[in-house]
Order: C-alpha cells, then structure tokens, then sequence
C-alpha cells in the first residue's frame, strides 16, 4: 500500500534514488579512480584539495545515474549524501518561486557530510544524469584521516555565506 501511495503522490523516485544508493559496487556504474580524481577537482568545494585528500575522497565516491525526474533530495528531510554532477542537469528549488539549475561541476548536499541535518531545499534530475556520490557515513571517516579536508570545505562554505549576505544586504 505504501507503495501505491508513493506513485499517487508522485515520490516513488525517492524509493528508486535510494535503491541505486543501496545496490553493491558491482552494479554501480564504474569510473577509473583517476578519473573521479578529474572531476572532483573542478568542483569549487574541493578546489583547494591535495592530491591526497581527492584520491581519499574519490576512495569512498560512487558513480550512480539516475533517470529524468528522479527526486534527489526533499527539503526538510534528513541528509545524508553529498552530490557531484557530472553529466545532466538538476532542478533545485528552494522556495516556490526561486529555482536554480545545476549542471557539470556543480555539486548540493555539501552541508549534510558536515551536520547530517534537514536539506534546506529539494532537487529533481532535470535530465538523465550521472552523479559522483558520497555518503555521510563514508566522508566522516576520510575526515579523520585526512582532517585538512574539514577546513576546506569550512572555508568554501563561509565564502558561500558571505556572498550570500553580501547579496541580501545589496
């Protein structure tokens, strides 16, 4: 019964978003680890990463795709992923009247590996995409090893913050 009320209410995605999290290695799309390193230095995020510190996290990414209209993320439900996009577009709707598409190198979920706490906004594949993803439970362990990686992200989220408030006081 769940079931059909997912499909009437139009999140079945979200049951198959999380089946492609769930599946083995052996079903997810493959991607050589230099090639994951590639991507994940273009992302802004990582940008001031070590060698080191993306080969770590390239270590715990995996590489899903995902059909058109699958529901990425739900605002005001827990997080637990973090997103790289790497082929396609995503919607991000942040209020009713803001939204804002993402494409290649654009990333979401980044405040969820940090505090696990409530997606600030919902995110729908646009297009069919292929998408580099972390899990929460996998990067807290990469923090102990690597824990300069901490104080990058914190430095590219308080720049985030800043142009924000610099946006809301213009």
């Amino acid at each position: 019964m769940e079931f059909v009320n997912r499909i009437i209410e139009g999140s079945y995605d979200d049951y198959h978003l999380r089946d492609l999290l769930r599946s083995s290695e052996d079903t997810a799309t493959r991607l050589p680890q230099d090639e994951k390193i590639r991507h994940l230095q273009k992302v802004p995020i990582l940008a001031e990463c070590t060698k080191k510190q993306l080969k770590a996290v390239a270590s715990i990414s995996r590489v899903v795709e995902v059909p058109a209209g699958t529901t990425l993320t739900r605002q005001g439900e827990s997080g637990e992923e973090f997103f790289v996009i790497l082929d396609g577009a995503a919607m991000v709707e942040v209020s009713k009247r803001k939204k804002i598409r993402l494409g290649p190198t654009q990333f979401f979920g980044e405040m969820s590996l940090l505090d696990g706490g409530p997606r600030s906004a919902t995110v729908r594949a646009d297009t069919d995409m292929r998408l580099l993803v972390i899990l929460r439970r996998n990067f807290q362990a990469i923090l102990t090893e690597v824990p300069d990686l901490t104080r990058n992200i914190l430095i590219v989220l308080s720049g985030r913050v800043r142009d924000l408030e610099q946006s809301l006081n213009a």
